[in-house]
């Protein structure tokens, strides 16, 4: 599978929890597919998303196809904002 999502199911963050929910629930609309990586299982999760995104404190979610970076949800946000999507996951 290409598209992956670096996420947390532990976190005291409502901003984080809220911004996942909404990366998901625009993933599932456009009906792409992806994968959910749950960096709370362990901190080599943790440490493969930051080094992935070239970003030591990098915190979910982030974007990945394969092992390309996409982007951060700021990122993603303005991709849906501008309809290019498909072009920010490296789809298209």
């Amino acid at each position: 599978m290409g598209i992956k999502l670096y996420y947390t199911t532990v976190t005291a963050s409502r901003t984080v929890k809220s911004q996942q929910a909404e990366v998901i629930r625009i993933l599932d609309s456009k009906s792409i597919q992806y994968e959910l990586i749950d960096i709370s299982v362990g901190g080599e999760l943790r440490d493969e998303m930051r080094s992935k995104a070239g970003d030591p404190t990098a915190v979910p979610p982030q974007l990945f196809n394969e092992d390309n970076y996409c982007g951060n949800y700021e990122m993603f946000s303005e991709a849906v904002e501008a309809d290019t999507v498909e072009q920010f996951l490296k789809m298209a």
